[in-house]
This record gives structure tokens, sequence and C-alpha cells, in this order.
């Protein structure tokens, strides 16, 4: 079924009387009410795939005369409604409005329409279905020692609302309690209270467990987070544990345990204290669709992290400094979704200057952001409305403008800053910023004022800022002014290139490839490298692919961000060689990140292999991650007619 974007009122029709909210991509009248705090009591039934149970929410009432409360929801199934434990009318609606799913609205009168009261309690039965885009069901089969059934969640964006009725908007946050029923050990993003059984009682099926936790900062719904399954622990320092598979924690350890504090107490310098009490990390099954998520207390990463060397664990150092930027400071909207991402793409390459010894190696990490930012722009195009700092997202579903460029364009955007101010002067802006929207949710307006508003009393500093266009940084689409980014680590990578483009072309004799080439190289260098062999005007021959692949041990590496690029190397050469290692690595690696270029090229080259690996694959890919591929099939299907 192909989902058409809501029209542009429905945010407004949503919220009835009220002015439009700050977020257009939420059916909620938040305006109206506001959550305080939401406790969720779920059973876990991997049996029917679903979660069921009761979600009871506490409001803030912000208008006195409005007289029915509107939630989001998606593919929910609403069993009750209770408003301070009497029955409720309640309706939700038979169409659903696009992406935004379908509005649950309570009609509030008498005793439950009392004025004088500033709060309201519900309490939702509620279950999800099998249309849920937030949960991944995996079979034991899909799990690495084929034993238990495993499941996850994925809230952003908007996927909070196909869980439990809920105001689905980053604008509105709420502490949490977690009760969850389950045969398996739980996570939730939230810090745990305890574990119960039921041997004595009737609450729950035989042999399962009530976990519970609790978060006592307020959070956004996207960041609501749950996993269960056959999960073991281990500590990777003095306040982080790692959570996964028995089989895979021996080397996940390895893997995080050298750098995790060390990552925390450098953030703590640049912004100040840590606030979740512990940092810990659930490496998720393969089907996972993004790098990581930073969810409050437990991330949740990609296996593809865990490749051996160390050389990807920059993906820790992202989403711990979402402690800060996104989970303590949000977007008001994912029109901003750049306070996010810039702000903590930002932050992440500031630790790497730290661990690393140097800035050379944050401008390294920007110039693989850059190329990023290049390929996302091309995507598009760069006129594209998705393009810009701050795009239009009324009546858009804000899946289809996730890309890098809220990331790397966002970090432009603030690397500028430290360039323009110089750094000393800008480092003092950082830990304001972050205390005065302190679990609060904050727009790029609020973050010009507060700007120049710190800086005001300084004539250089505000003059500078005051000659900036604002209109053009954030609404002007494409690229942005590239900086002038230490090349010194990348230029070894270019150099290399060059001489592979030469070998290619005819015009280099001299040059026989040898491990030796790379030998001083890191796993991120030969990243460089191969990109810099992308798109290139005369692809590599599918000889010469091969010669790299066997001479540089790229065919065989573990190292997931490596072998992608070169696969795309070799899919653009048209080196069928690659073809099947490529159907191959899809069928294992469910992370956005490399199934979309992988199936970009392999469309190209050979359809109906592409196709048939997607068919062979479909369950295995997160509902997210699928609808992505299948946008990727109907773009192409569009483009031959």
């Amino acid at each position: 079924m192909v989902v058409r974007p809501a029209p542009e009122s429905v945010a407004k029709e949503a919220a009835a009387s009220m002015h439009q909210p700050r977020d257009p991509n939420t059916l909620a009248n938040y305006n109206a009410w506001r959550t305080k705090h939401t406790t969720a009591d779920f059973e876990i039934d991997f049996d029917a795939k679903r979660l069921k149970g009761t979600v009871h929410l506490t409001l803030e009432r912000l208008a006195k005369s409005e007289k029915k409360l509107i939630l989001d929801t998606s593919y929910l199934d609403i069993l009750s409604v209770q408003v301070g434990g009497s029955d409720a009318k309640f309706d939700v609606s038979t169409s659903r409005m696009g992406p935004y799913g379908s509005p649950l609205t309570i009609s509030l009168d008498g005793q439950q329409n009392d004025t004088t009261t500033s709060d309201v309690t519900l309490s939702i039965g509620v279950q999800t279905t099998k249309d849920c885009t937030a949960l991944q069901w995996l079979t034991p089969a899909q799990t690495s020692n084929k034993k238990h059934p495993y499941m996850f969640s994925q809230c952003q964006a908007i996927h909070a609302r196909s869980l439990f009725p809920c105001q689905d908007t980053p604008d509105v946050k709420s502490t949490y309690t977690f009760n969850i029923r389950s045969p398996l050990p739980v996570l939730a993003s939230g810090l745990p209270t305890g574990v119960k059984d039921f041997q004595h009682g009737s609450e729950g099926k035989p042999g399962t467990l009530l976990y519970t936790y609790h978060q006592a900062i307020p959070m956004p719904s996207y960041l609501f987070a749950l996993a269960s399954g056959d999960l073991a622990s281990a500590s990777i320092g003095p306040r982080s544990t790692v959570w996964t598979g028995p089989e895979e924690l021996r080397a996940c350890q390895w893997e995080f345990e050298r750098d995790t504090e060390a990552y925390i107490q450098a953030a703590e310098k640049i912004v100040y204290p840590y606030a979740w009490t512990t940092y810990n990390v659930l490496v998720l099954p393969p089907s996972f669709p993004y790098g990581g998520m930073e969810n409050p207390v437990y991330t949740f990463a990609t296996p593809t992290v865990v490749s051996g060397d160390r050389e990807n664990v920059d993906v820790i150092a992202h989403e711990l400094s979402h402690s800060w930027s996104g989970n303590l400071v949000s977007n008001a909207s994912w029109e901003h979704f750049w306070l996010n991402e810039g702000w903590t793409t930002y932050l992440e390459r500031r630790l790497q200057a730290v661990i690393h010894g140097s800035d050379q190696h944050r401008d390294f990490s920007a110039i693989i952001g850059w190329k990023a930012l290049s390929d996302s722009i091309a995507q598009y195009g760069e006129d594209h409305n998705f393009t810009k700092l701050i795009p239009d997202l009324k009546g858009q579903d804000p899946d289809d403008a996730f890309s890098s460029i809220p990331y790397e364009k966002g970090f432009v955007f603030l690397y500028g800053f430290e360039k323009l101010l110089g750094k000393d002067k800008w480092d003092t802006f950082i830990p304001h910023y972050f205390t005065t929207y302190k679990q609060r949710s904050v727009d790029s307006y609020e973050f010009k004022a507060t700007l120049l508003s710190f800086f005001s009393s300084d004539p250089d500093a505000s003059k500078k800022l005051n000659n900036i266009d604002w209109d053009e940084k954030f609404y002007k689409p494409g690229f942005p002014p590239k900086p002038d980014f230490d090349t010194t680590l990348a230029d070894q990578c270019y150099e290399l290139a060059v001489k592979w483009k030469k070998l290619n072309d005819g015009t280099e004799s001299g040059f026989s490839p040898d491990q030796k080439d790379i030998s001083g190289f890191t796993a991120n260098q030969s990243v460089v490298f191969l990109e810099a062999l992308q798109g290139i005007e005369k692809p590599l021959s599918p000889e010469l692919v091969d010669l790299m692949g066997q001479r540089y041990g790229y065919a065989q590496s573990k190292n997931v961000e490596l072998v992608t690029r070169y696969l795309v190397v070799g899919l653009q050469a048209g080196a069928k060689s690659v073809y099947q290692p490529t159907a191959e690595l899809l069928g294992k690696v469910g992370r956005m990140k490399f199934v979309r270029p992988l199936y970009k090229e392999l469309m190209e080259r050979d359809y109906e292999l592409a196709k048939h690996t997607f068919e062979n694959n479909t369950e295995f890919y997160h509902p997210i991650c699928r609808g992505m591929v299948e946008k990727l099939f109907e773009k192409r299907a569009k483009a031959q007619h």
C-alpha cells in the first residue's frame, strides 16, 4: 500500500480551536494538554507478536475551555479508555491521515471536564497489531544462537504512536514508568527498579517475569524503548555495561571497554556532568536499521560497530553525545532535527579530537561526513526542500526526510561558529545553551536568539553574529560553504586513489598494487580511499576491482563500513564477482546506511538479483528499513515508465 502524505491542514484540524503547534507531524492537541507522566503496563507476547496492556497518562491542562483530548495512534487496537477511573467516550478515526495515523479523540464531560483541576489521568487499554511500525519481532531462527525469539523497538521519528496512544511529538516530554512482563530479559529506556515473578499470582503467563524501570528525567515519546530476548551483560566501565547475545558478549566487551568511560569524561568537560546515571550499550541483532539509537540509559547499537578493530566505536561517541543533545535538549519538531543531529555530530567530533589527540582526526571525520552530505544532496537534488537546514515537513513523513543532511549541514553550521568566534569563546556558549534548554525542547529560532543574547555584551562577537545571513543558513537548499578542513590524514587516501585512477586509464605504468600501500592506513582511511573511487567518470575495470579486493583484503574484511564501500566500487564497475557477495551481505545486515546504497547499485546492475534478494529477506528487515527499500523499487519502476 502506498501511503500518501496527509494534507497540510491535518495538524490544524486535529488541534481544533488551538493555534497550530510547533510540530506539524502530530495530530495531538498538545497545546491544550501536556503529558507529565506515562506508565506503560505491557505484556510481551512473542507467540502473537504483540504488546498488550494498559497505558496510564497524566496530563496537565493548559486550556480550560478544551473539552476533548486528541492523542496520536497508528495501527493500534484501542480496547478501553477511562478518565479519572470512569469510562469515557472515545473515537478512533476510521481513515488514516497518511503517515500520521489515526487520531484518538477522547470526550471530556461532567467530572471528566472539571476545569478546576489542573491534571487529568487517563487509562487506555491497548494492544499493538501486525502493522505496528515501531516493533520488530525475530524468530529464534533469526537470532545468533537460534534458541529464543527477540523483540526490539525503534520509535524515532513518529513510530511511538504505533505502540501506545501518546502526544507523539518531541515538543512534549514526560517521565516514564515501565512495567513489562516477558518470558525473556527486558531492557527499557529507564533505570531498573526490580524484577518480580508470578509463581503465586495470576498477572502473567507461567514463566513470565515483571521487569520494572523508571525514567525520572522527562523525555520525548520517540525515546520510549523496549527490547527483550536472550541477553547477557558485561562491564565496559565504572558506570557502563554492554548487553548482547551470550555468544557475542566477549567481542562486544572488548570493542567498547577501552574507550567508553574516556568518551564520557571528555564530553563532561565540554558540556557538563552526565545526567542519566549510567551509560549502557545494547548491541542488537543485525536487522537493526540504524548505526545507533540514543535511547536514554541504553543506547541501541548495530552489531556492525563490532568490527574487531575498534575502528567504529565513534558510533558510541555519537550516541553518547545525544545524552546532552537530543535527550536532555530536544528539537521541538523534526523540521529542526539539525539541533539534535548537528549538535551531536559536532560534539562527537570534539570527542574524537580529545581521544585521538588532535583536530586532524576531527577534520578527517568531517571529510567523511562531507562525502555523506554530498551523496544525500545528490539523492534528493540540490534544490530539494529536504536539503535545507530547516525543511518544511507539513504533510510529510519525517522518515522520508531522513538523511545525513541534518547531521552534516548542522555540523558545518556549528563548526562555522567555532571558526568565526574562536574555539575558546565558542566553548563558553556550549554549556550555556545546554543549561538554558535542559529537559526542554527548542527550535532554531530560540537557538539563534539565545546565541545572539549570550554574546550581546561582546561587541566583536555580536557584530560577527549579526552579519550572518540567517535566512540563507536556515532555508537555502543544497550545499553550505565547505569549510577548510585539515586534509593531512586524507591526502594519503586521495593520492592512492589517483594512482588507481591512472592505472585504470592506462597512464600509470609504474604502480603495482600491494598490501603495503595501505599498511599504515586505519580502516577509516581505507573508507576515504574507496569513496574517492565511487562515482568517478570512468569506473574501475572489473579486473582492477578484483585485484584490489585480493591485494588489500577488502573482499574478506569483517568491517562492514569498509566492505560496503568496496562493494559499491565493484558494482559501479560492473564487476560480477561482487554481485553475489552484495546479495549475501544484504541478507545479513539491516542497517539502512549500508542497505540503501547497495540496493541502489545492485538494481542498476542485476535487477532480478536485487528483487530476489529483497523478497528473500523481507521479514529480516525492520519495518522502517523495509519501507525504505520498497520506495527504492517504486522509484526505479516509475523512472522506467
